[in-house]
Parts: structure tokens; sequence; C-alpha cells
């Protein structure tokens, strides 16, 4: 496989060859410190403001698509083979774009400063397809945090823009670009650097592989939302970087018919769709994992490789009884999903290993899942707690069920007690429930922090229980009820 020691990006029409001196370098930091770009704005510098929004174009499945990511927390070397477009890069011949026109006419700006990432977000929103209603405006700039205006003028304007879209210089260009993008997507590795520093995003599995084994104090990066902020809140220093994107083996998703099989460099973005078709529930807890320009760069499998007890996927896959999937140049490994966490920051990963794929059942005709995410803040938030159950019902009792939670424990944890006591239940009687809630208190021991005291935590476990129950009660006795109206 052929390799070079640069990454090539497309900026402004044409082919930015850059030699990557700091692996660490984000892209905000490459705008405003070396291209002077100073439209997009460093807020919180962790990927949750949106003041440094910007939008990369690449190519999928033969088309281009437009996506927008948080720069503070983006390497530069992520990058490769895709369009890089900023707030600066809008206006042409003093002409601003629609985007920007209709903030200015339905003063959606006040003080400015997170101006940039709005107009930034609506213009990926701008070159989306479908209808856009205000739902999908909330959903579209709910990682953009807006202090003075109000939203309210902000969402009016989007509505006008894309709503009623034109063709614009981005939509004109469309067939450069993508010769472009075509063009600089030839499949070679990056290494960037040498062995005592270095940024690498190999393009084949096998060269994946034999640098992760060749390099095992490397760090392993997916999306770097998590990373990003080790660069730049914790100020610690990584000199070796190997980047999973490149790998096309780990971004697919594929329905195997009776599972998913989902490559762990697939992007919540890309993850999505085939998630949310599972249950409803996965589709609404995955609609508030961070916020799209997070879902866009995070992926599902840096999600669970890097151990977080608070993490929204693993409760929601680990109740599925989803499957690992681990390799390394020595083979594969299989594992239950919840056998991965072994405790606090450590996990059953071996040097050399990378969380390869995710194998995730789905529901049976008797299976009813349910999941729920409890946080402060309604949209792009940590959260306090998370649930999720699934349980196996026949003639209107449990006969089996999975219980997880996050944000419980020091690890996702299934609640093995509560599990056991669910069994026999009949979910139509609220009494009979009582054993299997009381067993929460065995199975779990939370901590209390900034996020929710032990008390609450356990409490809200109990009631998000209780909720679970009540809607699958509720929901066979509305089939009762409509079964019986048919038959008279």
């Amino acid at each position: 496989m052929a390799s070079r020691g640069h990454i090539s990006f497309l900026r402004r029409g044409k082919i930015v060859a850059h030699n990557l001196p700091n692996p660490m370098q984000t892209v905000l930091d490459y705008l405003r410190l070396k291209e002077k770009s100073k439209g997009t704005k460093e807020g919180c510098n962790e990927g949750d403001c949106g003041a440094c929004t910007v939008v990369l174009g690449e190519l999928r499945d033969g088309k281009l698509v437009y996506a927008p990511v948080n720069a503070c927390i983006l390497l530069v070397a992520q990058l490769q083979g895709k369009e890089l477009v900023t707030v600066d890069d809008l206006a042409e011949k003093g002409v601003l774009h629609p985007v920007q026109q209709a903030m200015v006419d339905l003063h959606g700006s006040q003080c400015g400063f997170c101006t940039p990432g709005f107009v930034m977000s609506l213009f990926a929103l701008y070159h989306q397809q479908g209808v856009v209603t205000r739902q999908r405006v909330v959903d579209q700039i709910a990682g953009n945090l807006c202090r003075c205006t109000g939203y309210r003028p902000i969402i009016d304007a989007a509505l006008k823009a894309c709503g009623n879209k034109t063709d614009d210089a981005w939509t004109e260009r469309q067939m450069q670009t993508m010769a472009l993008l075509t063009t600089i997507n030839d499949g070679a590795d990056v290494f960037a650097g040498d062995e005592n520093g270095f940024v690498a995003m190999p393009r084949s599995a096998e060269s994946l592989l034999s640098l992760v084994q060749h390099h095992p104090d490397a760090v392993i990066v997916g999306g770097a939302t998590d990373v990003g902020l080790w660069i730049t809140k914790q100020m610690r220093g990584l000199p070796k970087i190997i980047l999973t994107g490149g790998a096309e083996e780990l971004h697919v998703v594929v329905d195997k018919g009776d599972h998913l099989s989902i490559g762990a460099a697939a992007t919540y973005a890309e993850a999505y769709a085939a998630l949310a078709a599972l249950a409803p529930d996965i589709g609404e807890v995955m609609r508030r994992i961070g916020s799209v320009q997070v879902r866009n760069s995070g992926t599902v499998g840096g999600n669970i490789a890097n151990g977080s007890p608070i993490g929204d996927m693993p409760p929601l896959l680990i109740a599925l009884d989803a499957e690992l999937v681990l390799r390394s140049v020595r083979g594969e490994r299989h594992m239950a999903l919840e056998d991965y966490f072994l405790a606090y920051g450590k996990q059953d990963r071996q040097p050399g290993e990378l969380v390869w794929s995710i194998k995730v059942p789905k529901l049976g005709p008797s299976q009813v899942f349910r999941a729920y995410k409890i946080s402060k803040r309604f949209d792009q938030d940590i959260s306090a707690v998370m649930a999720a159950f699934c349980f196996e019902i026949a003639g209107g009792e449990i006969t089996s069920a999975r219980v997880a939670f996050g944000g419980m424990a020091g690890t996702p944890q299934r609640a093995a007690t509560c599990e056991a006591a669910l069994v026999g239940v009949d979910v139509a009687n609220e009494h009979s429930w009582q054993n299997a809630v009381a067993a929460l208190g065995m199975d779990f021991a939370p901590l209390s922090d900034m996020r929710a005291s032990a008390a609450y935590r356990l409490e809200t476990a109990e009631n998000l229980l209780r909720k679970a129950l009540f809607e699958i009660a509720d929901q066979g006795q509305h089939a009762t009820r409509v079964l019986n109206a048919g038959m008279t």
C-alpha cells in the first residue's frame, strides 16, 4: 500500500497538502493560527458551544454530503480526503449566502460571537435533502449555544433560508468538487512524522492492524470527541496518534437479517438509521447524544472502546445482548459486550487489539424494548442515569429480562438481581413489580457527583423501571382493546 507523509484536503476549490508538523493540531488552531481565518471562533474549546462549527464535505456512496463538526476538537489529520468550508468562505463577491442574509433580515444575531457557528450549522442544513421543519431546525442547532439573541429569530432565519433553497456556489461547483475529492481519495496511507512521534491514518484493515501492533503505545482515535479534550483541556501530550477513520471496512453498517453489524469507526450519524429502526427509543436516545456536530464525528466503537461509565450507547447495546468483535494481527476475539467492561477505566482489550465491530441482535416478536436518558439539560448533556430494558413477554408475563444502566456504577452494568426478580412478573399487575424495583438497590450503590446524588440516581432508576413497565402494560391493554373492538 502506498504511503505519504502529508494529508490532502480541499479548501476553497484547491487541494491543500499539509505536512502536519504537530500531530495534535486541531482544525480550529489551523484556521486561526496558520491560515489566519478568524471567522471561526473559540468558545468552550470542548465541543459543547458550537461557536467553532465548520462544515466538512465528503463523498458517500457517490454523493457529496456536507456535515457540521466542531473544529476545536477535530484533528487536522481528520480532514484527509474532505472539503473544509468555514464561515469566511460563504460570502462571494460581496454577496451574502442565503443563510447569512436570512440571519440579517430576521435579526438572528446580537453580540455575534456564536453567529458563525449557527451560520455553518444552517449552511449544512441548506445542503441536505428533505423538508425543513421547525423540529428539524431545532435538532440541527442543538449544539449551538446562544446567550443573548434567543433562538426564535435564528429558527425563523433557518426556516426562511432552508425552506426556500436555490442553487448556491457549492451546488454549482458540485461536479468539480466531487472530481477533486475523488483525486485526493487515492487510498494511500498517511504517516506524518517518524517512529517517535506521528499521526497516521491507515486506509486498509491490514495497514491499521499492523501499525497498532508495531506501536502499542499509540493513542487510537475514532472521532476525537473525547480525545480532543485530552488535548484542549487536559493539555496532554500525545506523540503517537493512529486514526481509525481511514479504513472503509470500519465504517460499514450491514443488516445481516437477524442482526446488525456495525463497524467500530461508523459515526453515530452513519449508524443512526439502522439502529433507530430496531426500536423507537433507540432513535430518541441517539438524537440526544451530544449534538449534530458530535454525532457527525463521534463513533459508536469509540464510545465503547473508551469504557466511560456514562456513555449512552453501551447500556442500550448491552440490553440488546450485543456482541463485540475485537481484532488484531493475531486474529479475532468475540465476547458479550457487557464482559468488555472490567472496572472503571479498565477494559478487556489486549495490546495491539482494536474494537472492530459490534453485532446487535434484532428484537424478536415477543420482545419489547424501552430506553431513557436522564440529564439536567435535555439536549447535548451527559446522562445522570441511562436506562435500557429488554423484556421477553409471553401471556402477559415476563419470561426473561435484560436491564442495563449507565451512570450507576464504575462501568455500564446489568442489574442481575432485578432481572431475576422480573421473571414471572405480571406486566399488568403493578403490585407484582415491587420486588424487582426494590432489587435495584442490591444491584447498585451509585456515587454522588455534580450530576446527581446517589439517592437521586437510585430513585430515578427505580422510577424508570416502573415507567417501562407502565408503558408496556398500557401498550398491551391498548392492543387488547383494539383486538376486542375488531371482534365486535
